[in-house]
C-alpha cells in the first residue's frame, strides 16, 4: 500500500526575497513588499553603486527603505545663557544698565519696586527713551528669569556694543601705565564676566575678546559682572594674533599666563603699559597666543589642584600688577616727603 507523502514545505527565511508572491490573509488577498514609490506610488527605479575596495557597481535593491514610526528627538532646548539671551535681571545689574542710559527694550518690574526712589526717574527716563514698562506679579517675574533671584525686576536689553580696539587704545593711552586684559577662549559666561567685574574693580582699562570659539556678552556675562560693563568697554577682534601684534607696536608689554611657564607671578616686575592674556581654564593659552606674548608666567601652586579657575587666575595676576605699582607709588610719595623735609 502506498501512500501519498506530503511535499516538504520550503520555508522562506527573512533575507529571500519575496516580492509579488500573494499572500492569503483570512481571506484576503495580499501582495507581499510592493515596490511603490513612497511619494507618488510609481515604481522605484533600480540603482547601484560601487562595491567597497572594488572599481565594480552591483544592483542595490530598489525595495524602498521602511518608514520608521519612531520619530528622532527634537534638539535640546539650550539654556538662556548658551542662546545669548537678551535678559538680565537683579536691582544691581538693571540699575547700573538705567544709570549708564544703556539701551532696554522692555523692563518687568513689581509694584513695590516701581515707585522706589532709586528706580522711579530712571523708570521714566527709560520709558521717555523708548522702553516698555510692564508692572507685573512676582510670579510673574519667576515665570519670565525661569525662578532665578530677579529681586523684582528684569529687563530686555539691546544687543551689546562692542568697540573697535583702536577706540579701546585711545582711551587706555589716556591712563599712566594702563592695562589692558586679553580673554583667550573663555567659553564659560560666568568666567567671563567674573574676569571683568575684577578687571573693572582694580582698575583696568578695558577688554579684548576674540570673535570665534569664545563667549560674547551675554545676559549671563552682564549678570555676572554686576554693574561693570557700563563702564568697562570691550573690544571684539577676528583674530587675536594680530590684535596683540597691534598692542605691541603701541608699546604694550605682553604678559601671558601659563601653568608650565618658567616666571612665577611675584619674581616678574610689571611696568608700562601691560596687557595680560588669560587662557580658558584646563586648556590655557594656545600655542599662537604663548608666542605673541613678551613674557610667559604662572602662579605656584602647592596643593594638589593642577590649575585654577581662569578667573581666579586673572585676579590674582591683577592683584599683583596693581600691588606692585601701589608700592611704587607709595615709596615715591614717601621720597618727595623726605626731600621736602630736608629742604
Amino acid at each position: 500500500m502506498t501512500t501519498n507523502k506530503p511535499k516538504p514545505r520550503k520555508i522562506k527565511t527573512s533575507g529571500e526575497p519575496n516580492r509579488g508572491q500573494p499572500l492569503k490573509l483570512k481571506g484576503k488577498r495580499i501582495l507581499a513588499n510592493p515596490i511603490r514609490n513612497q511619494s507618488n506610488g510609481e515604481t522605484a527605479p533600480v540603482s547601484s553603486r560601487p562595491r567597497p575596495n572594488s572599481g565594480e557597481t552591483a544592483p542595490v535593491s530598489s525595495r524602498p527603505r521602511p518608514k520608521s514610526n519612531l520619530s528622532l528627538p527634537s534638539p535640546a532646548i539650550k539654556p538662556a545663557e548658551d542662546n545669548d539671551s537678551d535678559l538680565i535681571y537683579g536691582r544691581h545689574p538693571v540699575l547700573s544698565a538705567l544709570e549708564s542710559g544703556r539701551g532696554l527694550n522692555r523692563i518687568w518690574i513689581t509694584a513695590r519696586l516701581r515707585y522706589d526712589p532709586r528706580f522711579h526717574h530712571l523708570i521714566l527716563q527709560a520709558k521717555d527713551n523708548g522702553a516698555v514698562i510692564d508692572e507685573v506679579e512676582p510670579k510673574r517675574l519667576d515665570y519670565i528669569t525661569e525662578g532665578a533671584n530677579h529681586q523684582g525686576i528684569a529687563a530686555q536689553i539691546a544687543p551689546y556694543d562692542y568697540i573697535e580696539l583702536h577706540e579701546l587704545l585711545e582711551k587706555a593711552k589716556a591712563v599712566t601705565d594702563p592695562v589692558i586684559v586679553v580673554a583667550d577662549s573663555i567659553t564659560d559666561p560666568h568666567n567671563l564676566g567674573a574676569i571683568i567685574r575684577t578687571a573693572e574693580a582694580i582698575g583696568a582699562q578695558g577688554l579684548v575678546i576674540p570673535q570665534r570659539r569664545a563667549s560674547g556678552i551675554t545676559s549671563t556675562v552682564v549678570k555676572v559682572a554686576a554693574g561693570a560693563l557700563e563702564n568697562f568697554p570691550v573690544a571684539r577682534v577676528v583674530n587675536l594674533s594680530r590684535a596683540l601684534e597691534e598692542l605691541k607696536e603701541a608699546g604694550f608689554w605682553i604678559y601671558g599666563t601659563a601653568a608650565t611657564a618658567s616666571e612665577p607671578l611675584h619674581t616678574v616686575n610689571f611696568r608700562g603699559p601691560i596687557v595680560l592674556v588669560v587662557g580658558a581654564e584646563g586648556e590655557g593659552l594656545s600655542m599662537l597666543t604663548q608666542r605673541s606674548c613678551d613674557v610667559l608666567v604662572s602662579i605656584p601652586l602647592q596643593g594638589k589642584t593642577p590649575s585654577l579657575n581662569a578667573s581666579v587666575a586673572a585676579g590674582m595676576a591683577l592683584y599683583e600688577i596693581y600691588r606692585q605699582r601701589s608700592l611704587n607709588t607709595l615709596h615715591l610719595d614717601k621720597l618727595q616727603k623726605i626731600s621736602l623735609k630736608k629742604a
